[in-house]
């Protein structure tokens, strides 16, 4: 299976991948027509026949520090190339996104690249590796990724633990950032709370307790051992108070009144005082039951 074969290629690491001691290409811009170069090859093109991925991983991109490594592409250039694969009439990036948009700030007209043939699902699970062992996903990020790689690709825990560099219970801890609520992922994402906030939160099994949490560490400032108090308060079990069990007695009067009034009738007891309720059900009724009183008074 295809599959098999990817998961053996990918477990050499990304060096492979990305090499910066390659010989380069730059007689001219090459276009997306060009002779096929050496994988092992750098060539520069043109930056407008460049796509990003959409399958990608990582979906948020600081303008600000985009704009910071533009401004270090303009004095000392892209040290290492871009990895990208043919698709059709373009070019679609495997690795460096980056480096991609901040070249395009800087007003760059061509990069520097290495063309790799790769799959649809290889393209996919380097960008996902690629992004992972650079940490350059947020948890929220990292969690979907290590999720496609499960779910799409039939990785197992151990195979992705193996080929991105992080423990079992790393990656176990980060999957289940994907339990919660939509609000509370967009928090994380937006580094509003921290992935140990929400794997405290999680405890919680109320979605709508779990966003007031959040919202309240937020807004509070409150610190991860904080929230794991609030959660083991709040699933602390409650005391019930035990119901109070009457007499027979008193049980047979409460049966007799009802005969007697046609109507509900509860006697209730602390110590030596006591109420009698007698309920009725409209204006009527009470006319009935206080006639009723008055005949046993006479």
């Amino acid at each position: 299976m295809a599959g098999k074969a990817k998961k053996g290629g990918l477990g050499r690491g990304l060096d492979a991948l990305i090499a910066d001691t390659v010989p380069v290409v730059k007689e001219e811009s090459a276009g997306i027509n060009a002779k096929e170069p050496d994988e092992n090859t750098i060539i520069y093109v043109n930056i407008n026949d460049i796509r990003a991925n959409k399958d990608q991983p990582r979906k948020n991109f600081d303008e600000e520090k985009i704009r910071e490594l533009a401004d270090s592409i303009l004095e000392h250039g892209i040290i290492q190339p871009l990895v990208v694969r043919k698709k059709g009439s373009f070019y679609e990036i495997v690795a460096g996104e980056r480096r991609w948009r901040a070249a395009r700030t800087a007003e760059l007209t061509e990069v520097p690249c290495i063309v790799r043939d790769f799959t649809d699902e290889e393209n996919m699970l380097v960008a996902i590796i690629e992004n992972m062992q650079r940490e350059d996903l947020d948890p929220i990020e990292e969690a979907l990724g290590i999720n496609q790689m499960i779910k799409t690709y039939g990785f197992t825990q151990e195979e992705v633990s193996k080929s991105i560099s992080k423990s079992r219970p790393y990656i176990s801890n980060t999957l289940r950032l994907l339990k919660l609520p939509e609000e509370i992922r967009q928090m994380v994402s937006a580094g509003k709370i921290t992935a140990g906030h929400a794997r405290a939160i999680i405890n919680v099994a109320n979605p709508e307790q779990q966003v007031a949490i959040a919202e309240q560490v937020f807004s509070d400032g409150l610190s991860v051992r904080d929230v794991e108090k609030l959660v083991l308060k709040l699933n602390k079990p409650k005391k019930v108070p035990r119901k109070k069990v009457k007499s027979p007695d008193v049980e047979r009067v409460e049966n007799e009144l009802r005969e007697l009034f046609g109507t509900k009738i509860t006697i209730s007891s602390a110590g030596r005082k006591g109420k009698i309720e007698i309920e009725y059900y409209g204006h009527d009724d009470l006319n009935r039951i206080i006639e009723q009183l008055k005949t046993v008074e006479s």
